[in-house]
This record gives structure tokens, C-alpha cells and sequence, in this order.
């Protein structure tokens, strides 16, 4: 039996607003909402917390968020760039904060209004000048407007090199949806799909079908960290942080990176997987449950394929499979798209033993953020 690695860090709670379609409140009452609820179910008080690490991306400032969710004085405070690339990066800072004695804890957050409010899947927008901007310059007059069209330019190579034909992508559809379909607070509650209804989902960028894509949705998630002596007394079991990494490839873009490599291959997976089994010792074969970045399906099934679950080209047929059980929330093709951060509570659930898909003894969860930009990842492990 592998024994991992001491933790210097914990999460210890979690707290999510309602996901909806339409939520009628502002971004940053969603944030005080689900920061307020994390204290709380930590078993701690608002004036407890002396961190908060959210996304570039969000539009509530820290010491806003502070002020509506009743918490004191900060010492720690920071944000993570690349959107859902930032998620588990978020925990990653907080874990630095504790472990260095800097804040005792840090409660990361992440609240938007991503279906009412601003769309991402809306496509380019006027941007202010910046080197990101830049980038982009180069793919906007091909067409490339929108985030589904730039996965489907790695989505057709993928299938390309590995000789598999779309329908490959219905099977991490179809895994997240039946899982979605018994969690009372997904989205997609009571509606599971079969690889049928994936089939004759519309196209949104060839070889992409609607149901390869995920949610917009509004709401909010945040996550309270502490320290492994202090999470011990606590009121849950506390999920130990054995690993987490950042991770960016050679010539890195933001889901545009056409020109570095093999395309069908997310390098900056590979920089994080790399990490995170040397910094905690495990492997695969040690992962009870894995949470992966699913903005879009084929990048579920690249995940797998360079953290070592299975061999180029052999994701579907490992999902298909269920050797692994996977996104056990829905996702955020099922449950919600919060950018990543409902995915961490779920591994926080699995390992406290509450998910309403719970895997029997589940140990320890892998925990991926957005595949196709800078990313990051976790390990977590249950105590004892």
C-alpha cells in the first residue's frame, strides 16, 4: 500500500448558492452567499476567516466580498488568471497562505451571473488592448469566435490521429448526465441522456453537438482551507490537500494554441499531472474517484489519457468502461458551470462520504481545472 505524503493544508468547508438559469441577484450577493454558507458549514463564524482567493475573472473584489459576507480583518488576499483554469489554483494559494502561516483561513470563491448576466459562449467580444488580445487577433478573422470553436479544432484532431469518429464524446455525456440526474442539486436533475440523444444533439462547432458543451449557469461555490491540526477539530472529516500544481506548456495560449505541438494532446495537463503524482506519491491506480475540467467533452477524455488512466485514443472506451468513476456530481455538463469550483466540493463530498453518488470508501480524488489554457490540479485525500 502506498502511504502519500503529509498535508500541509485542508479543505474543510464547502457552500454553494442554488444553480439556476436566471438568478435574479447581483454577482457579488452570490459570493457573500456561498462564502457565508462554506463558513458556516466548516463549523467556523465569519470573523474566523483571514483569506480570500478568487479568479482574475470575477467581478467581486475581496475586501467587497469581506464586507457582505461579515468577515474581519484580511491577511491574504490574491486572485488566479486563465478562467476555469484558476480553480484548483485558487485552493493551491490558500494552501501556500496556511502552510507559510500567512492567513490561518482562506476561503476561496468563485460567483457569477454566466447564463442572465455575460455568456461566454456568446463568442469575442470588444476587448481592452492586451497581449491576450493580441493572440486572439490572429484566429478572429478564420471565424474562430468562441470557445466551442477553438475546441473543435482540437476536438477534429483528436480524432484524426486516434481514427475514432465523434460519437466517442457521447460516452462522457452520457456518464455525466446519469450521475447528474441523481443529485438533487444539479441542474440536470431526473434527466439522464443515452448516447441516442447525444447523437441527435444539434451541431455547435463540427465535431462538437450541443450536448459536448457545457451549462451556462449562475450561482456560486466557495471552499474554506485551514490548516490539517485545526481541520481536526472541526466539524467535518477534512479533505487533506496531498497535492496540487499549476501548470502552463511551452508557447502556451489560451485555448488558440494551434502551433505547439500536437494539438490533439493538452501539454499543460501533462505539466500538472507530472506534479501532482510526484508531490504526493500516488498514481493512478490509487484515484477512487476522479473530477475533470468538462467545458467540453473531448478534453474529459485527453485528461484521462495524460494523467495515465489509460493509453492515446483509449479515453472513450475507458469511460465507456466505468473502471474510474467520474464527475459523480453531473459535472458541469450536468450539475453546474461554476468554472470548475463545484467540482472540488464534489471531491471535498466523496471523501467526507456524503455525495449523493457516493463511491464506497473513496480515499482519495483527483481534481482537474480547465484543460486547453493554463491549469491546475489536486490531489485530496481523506484523513486517517
Amino acid at each position: 500500500m502506498i502511504r502519500p505524503r503529509a498535508a500541509s493544508a485542508a479543505l474543510v468547508g464547502i457552500g454553494a448558492t442554488p444553480f439556476t438559469k436566471d438568478s435574479g441577484r447581483s454577482e457579488l450577493a452570490l459570493a457573500a452567499e456561498a462564502v457565508r454558507a462554506a463558513v458556516a458549514d466548516a463549523g467556523l463564524v465569519p470573523g474566523d476567516v483571514d483569506g480570500l482567493v478568487t479568479f482574475t475573472m470575477d467581478t467581486s473584489p475581496e475586501i467587497a466580498v469581506a464586507q457582505a459576507a461579515g468577515l474581519g480583518e484580511l491577511t491574504f488576499f490574491s486572485r488566479v488568471h486563465y478562467g476555469g483554469g484558476a480553480a484548483c489554483a485558487t485552493v493551491l494559494q490558500a494552501a501556500l497562505a496556511v502552510a507559510s502561516g500567512t492567513a490561518e483561513v482562506v476561503v476561496c470563491y468563485r460567483a457569477f451571473n454566466e447564463r442572465s448576466g455575460r455568456r461566454f459562449g456568446a463568442g469575442v467580444r470588444q476587448r481592452e488592448p492586451s497581449a491576450e488580445g493580441v493572440a486572439l487577433g490572429w484566429m478572429l478573422p478564420a471565424g474562430l469566435l468562441t470557445p466551442a470553436s477553438w475546441a473543435a479544432l482540437a476536438a477534429r484532431r483528436y480524432l484524426h490521429v486516434h481514427g475514432l469518429e465523434a460519437d466517442v464524446f457521447g460516452h462522457v455525456a452520457v456518464t455525466a448526465r446519469r450521475y447528474a440526474a441523481t443529485n438533487p442539486a444539479a441542474y440536470f436533475h431526473g434527466r439522464p441522456i443515452t448516447l441516442a440523444d447525444h447523437a441527435a444533439s444539434r451541431w455547435i462547432a463540427e465535431p462538437l453537438r450541443l450536448l459536448d458543451c457545457c451549462q451556462e449557469t449562475d450561482g456560486g461555490q466557495a471552499l474554506v482551507v485551514t490548516t490539517p491540526e485545526r481541520a481536526r477539530d472541526l466539524r467535518h472529516p477534512p479533505a487533506l490537500v496531498r497535492a496540487a500544481a499549476q501548470g502552463a506548456g511551452r508557447g502556451q495560449e489560451q485555448m488558440t494554441g494551434f502551433h505547439r505541438g500536437e494539438a490533439a494532446r493538452p501539454p499543460e495537463t501533462a505539466v500538472v499531472a507530472r506534479q501532482l503524482w510526484q508531490r504526493s506519491g500516488l498514481r493512478p491506480a490509487d484515484v477512487d474517484v476522479a473530477v475533470l475540467y468538462d467545458h467540453f467533452t473531448p478534453y474529459v477524455l485527453m485528461q484521462l489519457e495524460e494523467f495515465g488512466f489509460c493509453g492515446p485514443g483509449e479515453g472513450g472506451e475507458f469511460v465507456a468502461a466505468g473502471a474510474l468513476p467520474l464527475n459523480t456530481h453531473g459535472g458541469q455538463l450536468g450539475e453546474a458551470y461554476l468554472h470548475g469550483m463545484n467540482g472540488i466540493a464534489e471531491a471535498v463530498r466523496q471523501l467526507r462520504g456524503t455525495s449523493p453518488n457516493q463511491v464506497p470508501g473513496a480515499a482519495h480524488a483527483l481534481v482537474t481545472a480547465g484543460a486547453g489554457v493554463p491549469t491546475s490540479g489536486l490531489i485530496l485525500g481523506a484523513d486517517g
